[in-house]
């Protein structure tokens, strides 16, 4: 049971994990900061802009902040170890 959750909580994800959380965040900041924009100019409110804002935020950190599976799909195979003669 610890073993399972240490590796939940260690947070090791592989290379292409890393660009595929960029790339999600990436998109979803942009369309975060677009819809918050047009939410807060619709009602000419800033506090619905930060409201809205802040709830693409809360739910991009949950979707990219965990290290969930689909982020260790390809982990990252090692060379041997070569033995000199010295």
């Amino acid at each position: 049971m610890s073993d399972i959750l240490q590796q939940y909580l260690e947070g090791k994800i592989d290379f292409e994990g890393q660009k595929l959380v960029e790339q999600i965040s990436r998109n979803i900041l942009i369309v975060a900061t677009a819809v918050s924009f047009v939410a807060g100019f619709a009602t000419q409110s800033l506090q619905v802009l930060f409201g809205v804002f802040a709830a693409f935020v809360v739910t991009l950190s949950l979707a990219v902040i965990p290290p969930w599976p689909a982020y260790r799909r390809h982990p990252v195979k090692w060379l041997s170890i070569k033995e000199t003669k010295a």
